[in-house]
C-alpha cells in the first residue's frame, strides 16, 4: 500500500505541477529526487508530450514531423527589455516583446538578436564572428537537449512536407486569428503552428514591425554567417512559400527549437 501511494503522489507531481515543490527537484532523464534522497523514474520524454523548460517552468508542446521533433511554439525565455535597448552578453537571457508588451511574447514568443540567440558562443556577437566556428549543433537559448535548427534541418522539414511552397501552407496556423488576411491555403496540417511574430528592426531608428504579416526565424547556417549578418527563414500572410536570406544580426527574430 505504501508503494502504491508513492507512485500516485509522484505521478501527480510529474504531470500536473508546473513549478518545483519544496523538497522536489525535477531532473533530466525522467527522474525526481524527493527530500534529497529518494529517486523515482517517470516515463521518458516522447515527442508529442508537453515539455517543461526547467529554467523558468514554461511549457511547450512538441510535434513529430517526419523524423524530427519540433517545438510547436516559439521560444519565450528570458527577461523582457525595451526595444530601444540592445541585448547584451551579461549572463542573463534577454528578449524583446512586440510593442514592449509581455502579453505579445505570451502569444508569439520572444524576439532575439542573433548574438543572444546563440548565447555568444565562441566569441560570436552581433558585430563579431565566432572563432572557431562551432562544431555540431548550437543549443543557444534552447533548453538542454534541444538546439537551434540548421538550414539543412529546415530543408529536411520542408522536403518532408512536399517542398518549400507546400510546406509553408502546412506549417502556418490556419485562419486569421493571428495571421493577417488572406493567409490563403494555410492548414497547419503538420502541427508546426507557425505564427507571425514580426520583428524588431533597427534602420537608424528602432521599431517593431509586421506582426501578423510575417514570421521570421533565425537559422544556424554557419556558411552564411558573417560578423554582422545571420541567416533567417520567413513566411508571409500574403503569399505561399518561404524566403531565406542574410539579415543584420541586430534584428530581433523568433526562435524555434529542435530536439537533439
Amino acid at each position: 500500500m505504501k508503494t502504491l501511494c508513492l507512485v500516485i503522489f509522484v505521478s501527480l507531481i510529474s504531470f500536473t505541477s508546473l513549478t518545483a515543490q519544496p523538497g522536489l527537484k525535477i531532473r533530466s532523464g525522467g527522474a525526481v529526487t524527493v527530500n534529497g534522497n529518494l529517486q523515482v523514474t517517470t516515463p521518458a520524454f516522447s515527442c508529442g508530450d508537453i515539455m517543461m523548460d526547467i529554467r523558468d517552468a514554461r511549457t511547450y508542446h512538441t510535434v513529430l514531423i517526419g523524423s524530427q521533433c519540433w517545438m510547436r511554439e516559439n521560444m519565450n525565455i528570458g527577461m523582457q527589455i525595451s526595444g530601444s535597448l540592445e541585448q547584451t552578453n551579461n549572463s542573463t537571457i534577454e528578449k524583446y516583446c512586440d510593442d514592449n508588451l509581455e502579453s505579445n511574447c505570451d502569444v508569439y514568443g520572444g524576439l532575439y538578436q542573433w548574438g543572444e540567440m546563440v548565447q555568444y558562443i565562441n566569441g560570436a556577437s552581433d558585430t563579431t564572428s565566432w572563432d572557431p566556428v562551432p562544431a555540431g549543433t548550437i543549443t543557444g537559448i534552447c533548453p538542454s537537449g534541444w538546439h537551434i535548427p540548421t538550414y539543412d534541418e529546415w530543408y529536411t522539414l520542408a522536403t518532408f512536407l512536399g517542398g518549400w511552397d507546400p510546406a509553408s501552407l502546412k506549417m502556418k496556423e490556419a485562419g486569421t486569428t493571428h495571421w493577417d488576411p488572406p493567409n490563403a491555403g494555410a492548414t497547419n496540417e503538420s502541427g508546426f503552428t507557425a505564427l507571425p511574430g514580426g520583428g524588431r528592426f533597427n534602420y537608424g531608428f528602432v521599431s517593431f514591425q509586421d506582426p501578423g504579416f510575417i514570421g521570421n526565424w533565425w537559422v544556424d547556417h554557419k556558411g552564411n554567417t558573417t560578423a554582422v549578418a545571420g541567416y533567417r527563414v520567413r513566411l508571409y500572410s500574403s503569399s505561399i512559400g518561404f524566403t531565406d536570406s542574410q539579415d543584420p544580426k541586430v534584428d530581433g527574430y523568433s526562435v524555434r527549437c529542435l530536439k537533439d
